[in-house]
């Protein structure tokens, strides 16, 4: 007999979620993950606008507003060499902008709101292995720090434990759409930097911003090329010098202000979209998906992806729908949400010359505040990036510059 609905492997912004949402449902939920809490994760940290829409949804935007967090896109920065377009995001949360949380906050708030809506929680319990019956996962082994192994059954495990996913190599989910490592990642926090938004800098070889976060701290990250990695590792600071020096002003501030921790890092992330499910089992967050950190997508997404998955599960194990049925269209659902910002990820990632179209694209938005605007909403997801890069809406915006209208 299963003791619980549902199992969730790993507790941060997927699966807290996931779990909070089935709990609310009136599921009996077991959320465990081998780290304790309040506990740190390489992380983008950018919560855009539409993930900030879904915390108010779920209630719990007072709770992360009462951490002192300051908004970002009120107006944001994108800095494409030539000249810097500014301006907001009015597509989602009523324009109010978003945030940049240090996740040794906001992932404790989120695991607090699951245990609140009634989820077992157990932390510092690492999962050894995936209990299997007739090809269907039916539960896990695992033990809590110095404990003994304890077996643990349900309707169906859920795996939000990320890239490296022990439920996704278990069960050996499908990978598609895949494509190798782009750029490498560090990132530190400073005091003292002069800069009230978030600030974005696309040069050739390498990307850079800012933004304010917890504690009077400015977030300040930096891209390379991943084949860079070793180099950038061998002498971090200077890396950065070079890199800041191509966007002098802002050089000049981040060198008024202080790092108070070490860099951290990483050499990327591969890019893949995994099958999310199969016999008792499903994936959730960057388990499922995921892409190169440049666009800051991962915590939205995680957000969005964990309630389209807890509404099919919940029509499957509530027993209006066919689960399986519900599983296929989660899947497709989150396929058609995000290519179009995978796509444009992609090519980001490789800070390489944007094409000329988008060279012609700037160039015109440059100006033209509404249409600036919009572009914001779309490359931080709050309206459809297809949308607003399709032919006819390009035709107007160039229109409207008085440019040519050109081909992708």
């Amino acid at each position: 007999m299963d003791r619980y609905d549902a199992i969730v492997i790993g507790a941060r912004c997927a699966g807290s979620p996931t779990a909070m949402l089935l709990a609310r449902k009136g599921y009996k939920v077991l959320l465990v993950d081998h780290a304790r809490f309040p506990s740190d994760t390489v992380s983008t940290h950018i919560l855009w606008p539409h993930g900030t829409e879904v915390l108010t949804r779920w209630g719990l935007l007072p709770a992360l507003e009462r951490t002192g967090l300051p908004r970002i896109c009120r107006p944001m920065t994108f800095d494409v060499g030539p000249f810097a377009l500014r301006g907001t995001v009015p597509d989602a949360n009523d324009g109010q902008g978003g945030f940049c949380p240090r996740r040794t906050v906001l992932d404790p708030l989120l695991l607090e709101a699951a245990a609140a809506a009634g989820a077992e929680v157990r932390t510092g319990f690492r999962v050894e292995n995936l209990e299997v019956d007739d090809h269907r996962v039916v539960g896990l082994t695992g033990a809590a720090t110095g404990g003994r192994p304890v077996r643990e059954r349900a309707r169906i495990v859920i795996g939000a434990d990320g890239v490296h996913s022990l439920v996704a190599k278990a069960v050996h989910a499908r990978e598609y759409d895949t494509h190798p490592v782009i750029a490498c990642t560090y990132y530190s926090y400073f005091s003292g930097i002069d800069q009230a938004d978030i600030e974005l800098f696309v040069r050739a070889g390498c990307a850079f911003g800012c933004a304010p976060t917890h504690d009077d701290l400015h977030l300040v990250m930096l891209n390379w090329p991943t084949a860079r990695f070793p180099i950038v590792r061998s002498d971090i600071e200077r890396h950065v010098e070079e890199a800041l020096a191509q966007a002098p002003q802002f050089a000049a501030r981040v060198r008024a202000g202080r790092r108070e921790e070490p860099w951290y890092g990483t050499a990327g992330v591969p890019n893949y979209f995994r099958t999310p499910y199969g016999p008792g089992w499903a994936l959730v967050g960057d388990a499922g998906y995921t892409r190169d950190p440049i666009t800051a997508q991962g915590i939205s997404d995680a957000f969005l992806d964990a309630e389209s998955l807890v509404a099919a599960i919940d029509d499957g194990l509530g027993g209006s729908a066919d689960l399986e049925r519900r599983l296929v269209e989660h899947e497709a659902m989150r396929n058609e949400r995000v290519r179009p910002m995978y796509e444009f990820t992609l090519q980001l990632a490789a800070l390489e010359p944007p094409p000329p179209v988008m060279q012609q694209l700037f160039g015109a938005l440059h100006g033209n505040q509404n249409a600036t605007n919009a572009f914001f909403s779309a490359i931080t997801g709050a309206i459809s990036l297809r949308d607003f890069l399709s032919e006819a809406n390009l035709h107007r915006i160039m229109s409207a510059a008085g440019q040519p209208a050109v081909s992708s």
